[in-house]
């Protein structure tokens, strides 16, 4: 990896010792059923997860979820794969416990380990209807026969027993479980930001090896997917949401549009395209509900220059 400093020996070899010990080590789903599943219903979750927006090359004027658009990061740049329901270069021939298994544990059927690009980090939590359904409808959408492309990766992370280590030291595999001191508006509101929605990939700092900084969970961080900022959504009055008022998050989760009138920037205004504007109200204000009660934390992303609601999101 470039700009792999001499500083971060100890914890490489952190990684490397962790991969040693345990690179035989796969993790298995004891989740054994028929396919099944509601493609209807899945239409919806699949919507809520954003999977269109990473895997369709829509630069390039690529099919929907044929995969191959490109992912900028510090580690190099990853390719999403084809996930339609080709035999030969998608997912056709998956059963529901390989989906599953991919989804929850980041393992693909080949039993190789994906990276976190994936966000499988966020996915682990959801519940296994709501992964079953998504299944059944990616398998109702058109056959496309495109080969997936090679990520192009810095070392070491182009060695991908490493992330053998990487699991053990930043993944925690687990379905999301209910607070039941909370009410369950707040519980939904929880679900869809930490699992389904998983915004926590791209509103929450991470350390150098890309695991997040839990201590800042969304609060934002200057260099977001492919280098761009990305808002502190936390309800900190100075640098965060906590200004915003329900409506002011719902229009900028349903049109993009922020509360001092500007629109979102291009990686919000994708989700607001393949996400938001598709979420139900209920489900718009469960998050609404659960983002207000998170702790406010004070993080500034924006340069002086920059309004505080920003184009950036």
């Amino acid at each position: 990896m470039k700009g792999f400093q001499a500083g971060d020996r100890r914890q490489w070899r952190r990684l490397v010792l962790s991969a040693a010990f345990a690179v035989a080590f796969i993790i298995a789903t004891d989740n054994a059923f028929a396919d099944s599943g509601n493609p209807e219903r899945g239409k919806y979750l699949f919507d809520a997860a954003g999977c269109l927006g990473c895997h369709t090359d829509t630069k390039n004027k690529g099919k929907p979820l044929a995969g191959g658009r490109a992912f900028k990061t510090p580690f190099g740049t990853f390719y999403s794969p084809n996930i339609t329901p080709d035999r030969k270069t998608g997912i056709g021939n998956w059963s529901d416990d390989d989906f599953v298994r991919a989804i929850r544990n980041g393992v693909s059927p080949d039993r190789e380990h994906y990276y976190p690009v994936f966000p499988y980090a966020s996915y682990t939590g959801m519940a296994l209807d709501d992964i079953v359904d998504i299944k059944a409808y990616l398998f109702s959408t058109p056959s496309i026969a495109k080969p997936n492309r090679p990520h192009d990766l810095e070392f070491p992370f182009s060695w991908r027993f490493v992330m053998t280590g990487w699991k053990l030291l930043f993944f925690q595999t687990g379905p999301f479980e209910p607070d039941p001191a909370r009410s369950p508006e707040w519980n939904r509101g929880a679900y869809l930001v930490e699992a389904l929605g998983h915004c926590a990939e791209c509103h929450t700092p991470r350390n150098r090896f890309g695991g997040l900084e839990r201590d800042m969970w969304l609060a934002g961080t200057k260099t977001g997917p492919e280098g761009g900022m990305v808002p502190n959504i936390t309800p900190d009055k100075a640098t965060g949401i906590g200004a915003w008022t329900d409506n002011d998050l719902a229009n900028a989760l349903k049109i993009g549009m922020l509360p001092d009138g500007d629109f979102v920037g291009e990686g919000m205004a994708e989700f607001v395209e393949n996400s938001g504007s598709r979420l139900n109200d209920n489900d718009i204000k469960a998050i609404s509900v659960y983002l207000k009660a998170l702790p406010p934390i004070n993080n500034a992303v924006k340069t002086k220059t920059q309004s505080n609601s920003g184009n950036d999101w």
